[in-house]
């Protein structure tokens, strides 16, 4: 990734969304069919409500690449309610991945999903925690699988959601090294009252074996049928 693509993807991270949209422009000088960038650009355009703009943008890329699933859930969100209600409104996304003690982590995922799946990840998109046999999957709105939270956070995750918690998940980076997420408890059982949901200094541990992974991913798939 060259540098004005990664300074593209980091300013989005501040919640500066008029310059994204400079960046991406300046990416596209050179690179005018780069369905990522577009993308990014969609994304920057939904942020500010222009929704024209980005489906304008978005339409660029499924010209480019007509399956594309990142262009194809844009437009369908637009065409819906007008902006993509799945992604974070602009006025927050500047404080999205502030730390809260006990109520917020940032989590490596492990077993994650091929590159292919996790190139169409975008920062700031929600994602879905689904519980599966003592294990925490995280999935996309179309339940598609992601990545696995390592094991003591998703034990510890699995006894306050089955006691009322209630949480919501972003996606913090997705690269080919790896996914993060952001966790935050948005809602604490009264049980709870005094129990952090996260603690600190918590260690990650192994996770799934591939044939592991393909067993769950289709579990959670029957459930869902």
């Amino acid at each position: 990734m060259n540098l004005l693509k990664s300074q593209a993807i980091q300013i989005a991270l501040t919640g500066n969304w008029e310059k994204a949209v400079e960046l991406n422009h300046e990416v596209l000088l050179t690179e005018p069919a780069d369905t990522e960038t577009l993308n990014r650009l969609a994304f920057a355009y939904t942020a500010l409500g222009k929704s024209k703009e980005a489906k304008e943008t978005y339409e660029k890329v499924l010209l480019i690449d007509p399956l594309n699933p990142i262009a194809q859930r844009g437009i369908k969100r637009i065409n819906t309610s007008g902006v993509q209600n799945r992604l974070i409104p602009s006025h927050l996304v500047s404080n999205m991945f502030l730390e809260e003690s006990g109520k917020t982590k940032i989590v490596t995922l492990v077993n994650t999903a091929p590159a292919k799946v996790v190139r169409n990840l975008q920062i700031g998109q929600t994602v879905v925690l689904c519980t599966k046999r003592m294990k925490i999957f995280v999935q996309d709105e179309n339940k598609e699988y992601i990545g696995v939270l390592p094991d003591d956070i998703g034990k510890r995750l699995i006894k306050f959601i089955e006691g009322g918690n209630m949480y919501e998940t972003y996606i913090k980076a997705a690269n080919d090294h790896g996914v993060t997420v952001f966790v935050r408890e948005t809602k604490r059982a009264a049980r709870f009252k005094n129990q952090p949901t996260f603690l600190f200094g918590e260690k990650t541990t192994l996770g799934l074996s591939k044939g592991l992974i393909r067993q769950a991913q289709a579990d959670v798939s029957s459930d869902d049928e």
